[in-house]
């Protein structure tokens, strides 16, 4: 059984990177942090891929039954859905420590999402600041690519590795990290539709892309996700990125994928980088209600925050 190191003062936020080399000492290391939390009475969430989920469930037994269980591939399809649940969950047990599992990185995924993952992973020191809570984070240190781990130590104040409890002496400051993810976007492949907006505009943008969404293979209803997306976006640009913006839409194919991408770029900034990650609220001071929408419509987003303005890139996966 693993144990994490208990917060240095009330009320702090305990947040370790879990190396780990094979189902064994997967299930040994994610087990026995589930298995202290339900010793301690607190609420556990298992946000985690779907075939670790099945031998979690088959090694805890009957005590699966106080878990509340998440397939984060599902959940962690678009990286900028994972920090609002796990929130939300914490939310919900507001008096109580809350324990969470979460695992956002795991081998297959691709280079867009994993990084997309690892400003997730920054963002949650900053989310999470000050709360009575512990999210552990498994990493396949074989079947993951070293820069990848080599980020989990930057990510992550705490790392278990081989059965010790250490501080990461790479732990570096979410902002840093978040502006390190900020990488120049590849350039599509084939033709692009482009479109320039601006105020007054809104209303040819939504047609635009109805038009050319019309033409692909999505099916009605995320074709209406979308064209919805697209319009968050677009709004977003008038009212705080300069008035003006320009809409690009392509298509993708990957190995055994195809996607819809649509890109909406202005000179707007990203004042708050948990803007669209956290459910925004009626009074909510922060704002973001149309980048979180974009984040719950969308399969993946890409966000590029630069000196030159705001870059969102929006996937859609096609059946």
């Amino acid at each position: 059984m693993i144990t994490v190191p208990a917060p240095a003062e009330a009320g702090a936020f305990v947040h370790p990177a879990l190396f780990y080399q094979g189902l064994d000492e997967y299930l040994t290391g994610v087990g026995g942090f589930v298995r202290g939390a339900l010793s301690a009475d607190e609420p556990v969430l298992v946000a985690v891929p779907g075939a670790h989920l099945d031998a979690l469930r088959e090694t805890l037994g009957a005590s699966t039954a106080e878990v509340t269980w998440t397939d984060m591939t599902d959940l962690g399809r678009n990286p900028g859905r994972i920090l609002a649940a796990l929130q939300d969950f914490a939310d919900r047990h507001a008096n109580r420590s809350a324990r969470i599992v979460g695992e956002p990185i795991w081998p297959g995924r691709s280079p867009a999402e994993v990084l997309e993952a690892t400003r997730h992973e920054a963002l949650i020191n900053t989310a999470f600041a000050g709360r009575p809570a512990t999210i552990l984070c498994p990493y396949d240190v074989r079947g993951l690519a070293p820069a990848v781990v080599a980020d989990a130590r930057r990510t992550h104040p705490l790392l278990i590795e081989r059965g010790e409890d250490l501080p990461s002496t790479a732990y570096t400051d979410a902002s840093r990290v978040s502006a390190d993810c900020d990488l120049p976007l590849p350039e599509p492949d084939g033709p692009v539709l482009r479109h320039e907006y601006t105020f007054g505009g809104l209303a040819e943008v939504r047609e635009q892309a109805e038009t050319w969404t019309r033409a692909t293979s999505l099916p009605p209803e995320r074709r209406g996700d979308l064209v919805l997306a697209i319009s968050e976006a677009a709004a977003n640009s008038l009212a705080h990125g300069g008035g003006k913006g320009t809409l690009r839409l392509w298509t993708t194919a990957g190995t055994g994928t195809r996607e819809i991408v649509a890109e909406i770029q202005d000179g707007g900034r990203l004042a708050d980088p948990l803007a669209g990650r956290r459910r925004p609220s009626l009074a909510s001071a922060h704002g973001g209600r149309g980048l979180w929408m974009i984040h719950q419509l969308c399969d993946l987003v890409e966000v590029r925050a630069t000196d030159s303005g705001l870059t969102l890139r929006l996937h859609v996966e096609t059946p």
